[in-house]
């Protein structure tokens, strides 16, 4: 899925988001790690920590999404399937700890055949 779909100018728009997923943009804070704040008011999601976040989660939908069929099935995978060699932490767990780097290494090993 193109990127800009997600934007607002130059920003990601947690209400864009949460519309491609069929869900909230309260629900699009949470997923990401963020709290409501950072998504309601527009100082807060003009935030470069609001933006890194985003641009993680949609980076690694984005990833997952030839993989899975949708973006819709890549969102629930990025919330919900545990990975391997992560403890069993989901790849929304991991990005919430600051280890999105690492998921999107994980998601590159697969696609070129190395198992974690």
């Amino acid at each position: 899925m193109e990127l800009a779909r997600y934007l607002e100018g130059n920003l990601f728009a947690p209400r864009k988001i949460a519309e491609a997923f069929h869900t909230t943009s309260v629900e699009i804070a949470r997923t990401a790690g963020l709290g409501k704040d950072a998504v309601q008011r527009k100082e807060c999601i003009c935030s470069d920590r609001t933006q890194r976040r985003l641009r993680e989660m949609i980076a690694i939908v984005n990833k997952v999404e030839p993989r899975v069929g949708s973006a819709l099935m890549a969102y629930a995978w990025y919330r919900s399937e545990p990975l391997p060699g992560f403890s069993g932490f989901t790849a929304m767990q991991l990005v919430r700890d600051g280890r999105a780097d690492e998921v999107l290494d994980y998601i590159g090993a697969v696609g070129a055949g190395v198992h974690a």
